[in-house]
């Protein structure tokens, strides 16, 4: 038997915000937007594949909460280059809120940022 995770959902206020976030700012790739009626399946994928993000639009008051707290603070995702330096200049370009400087630590340079929705990330290019 094999597995993988195939998709993540990630609670996100509007479709189309996200869409544009993901796909205009950060260069992904969307996969699915197709209507289901009382809501969409709305998929996006970063240039150098990996599981799916599933931009799940909340609904009622318990899930609007969670967005940008799915991980109760604490990174969430996690972005990987193979060249920090061009993605982190082209992400501040773009207006990209990173919390912090690159560093440089055992496992690789690393800076967190956080997506129009509060949600934390790392880009990471590993050693």
């Amino acid at each position: 038997m094999t597995q993988r995770i195939s998709a993540l959902a990630l609670v996100v206020p509007d479709y189309d915000l996200a869409i544009d976030f993901y796909c205009r700012v950060m260069g992904f790739r969307l996969i699915a937007d197709q209507d289901q009626g009382d809501k969409r399946w709305v998929t996006v994928q970063p240039s150098g594949g990996g599981p799916l993000l599933l931009l799940a639009r909340a609904e009622g008051p318990t899930q609007q909460a969670a967005i940008g707290h799915q991980a109760g603070g604490r990174v969430f995702l996690f972005l990987e280059t193979n060249d920090f330096a061009a993605d982190h200049a082209r992400m501040l370009a773009q207006g990209v809120h990173f919390e912090e400087t690159p560093r440089h630590e055992p496992y690789g340079i690393v800076a967190v940022w956080r997506d129009p929705f509060g949600n934390r990330w790392d880009l990471l290019q590993p050693a």
